[in-house]
């Protein structure tokens, strides 16, 4: 019940700032660029060990994530290039944060998580890529747990709560097994595909 409630709030809240924002006729792809302006920011915010700051600049972009594609249908401006370049920016975003962990983990000398976040770093990019890539060949990739959202909830609460590390451990392993499934998946789905192919 109460669960129910505040997802009750939280949707009348968001369909409030939607409908601000659409009122305003502002441009979907300006609230995009906004939120990656606001992650640039908390990534700065990382790199001085400024984290809990950082986890509620996070949050705050998040509002911006979660409302430029809400806002383009609602003002009837939904476009193939608006979710080009919203996807394009979710990703400068991801890697952003990132470089921000990497350069505070390099100026405290703590080069073990420097390699760390390296390894998350890679994951988080593959995740997309090997989705993007495996859509050229089947109908769908989203198999897997570690996607975009998943990942920001983890780099908020370890910001928030000062416990980057062990998130940092699970963005590098979940993300990179979420890579290997969805590379076995796509074998698997291309393989069935292939006899069709091969009749057609």
């Amino acid at each position: 019940m109460l669960t129910r409630k505040i997802g009750e709030t939280l949707r009348y809240v968001l369909d409030a700032i939607v409908s601000g924002f659409a009122a305003t006729g502002i441009n979907p792809n300006f609230l995009t660029f906004i939120g990656f302006a606001i992650n640039c920011l908390a990534a700065y915010l990382f790199a001085y060990g400024y984290f809990r700051w950082a986890g509620a600049t996070i949050v705050l972009a998040g509002i911006f994530d979660m409302t430029d594609g809400r806002v383009a249908r609602v003002a009837n401006r939904v476009t193939a290039f608006g979710g080009f370049y919203d996807s394009v920016m979710d990703r400068y975003s991801d890697l952003c944060l990132l470089i921000g962990l990497l350069i505070y983990y390099g100026r405290i000398n703590r080069y073990s998580y420097v390699c760390l976040v390296a390894v998350a770093m890679i994951g988080s990019v593959m995740v997309s890529y090997t989705r993007a890539r495996a859509e050229t060949l089947i109908a769908s990739c989203k198999v897997g747990f570690l996607e975009r959202p998943e990942r920001v909830v983890l780099i908020i609460i370890g910001a928030l709560f000062d416990r980057m590390a062990p998130v940092l451990w699970l963005i590098a392993v979940l993300s990179n097994v979420t890579v290997i499934h969805r590379i076995f998946y796509t074998r698997q789905e291309a393989a069935k595909l292939a006899p069709q192919q091969a009749a057609s």
